[in-house]
């Protein structure tokens, strides 16, 4: 297969915007995917529901951030072979690593189902959520190889320069569980969500399987699988994996620490993740596109290009989220209202993003960078930057913090000081990295 975008020869500003707005979009239907199940959980089911809900979110954060992480680990091996116009390699790459995703979905799933229990205690679960999650959570994971697969294919996608068909796979998606979801909570209750989740997933993956096989977008043999391209592909999706979990971790432990303030502190902090989601996701698909194009610029042995692709992300992204930051900031209690009727939740939510607010612009510069230094090979690094401003800055501080008498505030504060933090050091750490390719 061609890739669909000629990233190397082509006008710098329409590629990217070629590639990324699809991102986009499949990001804000992912969206609205998640916001189907905590819009009707909390209007129909009520508090308690909806925090049985944000208790459930840092482990499918997670199991999503692991899938998210280890297929673009594959996208950065792929992009550069594309790039150097290496067919062989591409084929192998393409082969080796369905099998792969396939066997570690399974493990994944395997190892939730066992100790599901034990990690809903570890992160505080209060006992009146307790039931509600586990059983929400016991049915979510059985769809996690089509969650995975989906992904991986979109991945394998992006890398040809092909992000339409994530936006359309999505755009079934949140339909198929729009439509699923009121009939399932209304017949089984709360885990009805969760089955109504796992029938769209598995639904999205058989439409996926059928639009690939006819539009034939690449090849696939698995008689084409080179055991010796697992250890590259393990070696890129590793640090990929722990990059995309690294927040993840961070909101689990945000979680329970701020379980500890009572249910209506756990409310209000989930609605704050959701509404974040409009703010993450730009960000999260230049992230992804800028490893493709950077790694196919690499790939094609053109520095000047990738840097040209960074200017321009930076300068779009940038302006994008100050524009939605500061209408989330402004309408943030209203928009809490859509999901809990509840005063208090609401002033919670507005205090939060007035706190972070800006956090949200400097976040997209830190992303961009971050997917530069996966473009160039080294995601290694971009580990090491999440690790340094989500687990040595973030968590520390809002621990500390909040032990010192500021509470849910010192929290907030944490959030921004960590957004600080990462804008700082990815750039510095790129704009490094960048110069020894010359």
């Amino acid at each position: 297969m061609q890739t669909k975008i000629d990233f190397i020869g082509g006008n710098t500003k329409r590629c990217l915007m070629a590639m990324a707005l699809p991102m986009i979009a499949a990001m804000f239907l992912n969206m609205a995917y998640n916001l189907v199940d905590s819009l009707w959980i909390g209007n129909l089911l009520g508090k308690t529901a909806y925090a049985a809900l944000t208790n459930s979110t840092p482990i499918i954060l997670i199991l999503t951030s692991v899938a998210m992480g280890a297929t673009n680990g594959i996208s950065i091996l792929l992009s550069q072979a594309i790039g150097s116009k290496n067919q062989k390699r591409v084929e192998s790459l393409i082969a080796t690593s369905l099998i792969v995703a396939i066997v570690f979905a399974l493990m994944i799933t395997l190892i939730l189902e066992i100790f599901l229990p034990h990690i809903l205690i570890a992160l505080n679960t209060p006992v009146e959520t307790y039931d509600m999650a586990y059983s929400y959570l016991s049915i979510y994971v059985l769809g996690y190889l089509a969650v995975y697969l989906y992904l991986y294919f979109t991945a394998v996608l992006r890398s040809f320069g092909n992000s339409m068909f994530q936006a359309i796979a999505m755009l079934v998606s949140t339909i198929l569980n729009a439509i699923l979801d009121p009939i399932f909570i209304h017949c089984f209750g709360f885990h009805g969500a969760a089955i109504a989740t796992l029938l769209s997933q598995g639904i999205c993956l058989i439409f996926m399987v059928v639009y690939l096989k006819r539009k034939k977008f690449f090849s696939l043999h698995i008689t084409w699988f080179d055991k010796a391209d697992i250890f590259p592909l393990i070696g890129k999706a590793i640090p990929s994996i722990v990059q995309q979990s690294i927040p993840a971790i961070s909101t689990t432990f945000l979680t329970a620490l701020i379980s500890t303030y009572g249910i209506t502190a756990i409310a209000a902090y989930g609605i704050t993740g959701k509404l974040e989601t409009i703010l993450f996701y730009p960000a999260m698909a230049l992230n992804m596109v800028l490893t493709t194009i950077v790694g196919q610029c690499i790939g094609g042995q053109r520095i000047d290009r990738a840097k040209d692709y960074l200017k321009c992300a930076l300068k779009y992204g940038c302006v994008l989220l100050f524009l939605l930051s500061g209408i989330i900031v402004i309408f943030s209690k209203q928009l809490a209202g859509f999901f809990v009727n509840s005063t208090e939740v609401a002033t919670i939510v507005g205090v939060y993003f007035l706190t972070v607010s800006i956090g949200y612009v400097l976040n997209t510069v830190t992303n961009c960078f971050l997917g530069v230094l996966n473009g160039l090979g080294k995601p290694e690094k971009s580990m090491f930057l999440m690790i340094f401003y989500y687990i040595i800055v973030r968590m520390p501080l809002a621990y500390l913090l909040s032990s010192l008498g500021f509470a849910l505030n010192g929290i907030w504060i944490t959030v921004l000081v960590s957004h600080i933090c990462a804008a700082m050091a990815s750039m510095l750490v790129s704009l490094l990295q960048i110069k020894g390719e010359k």
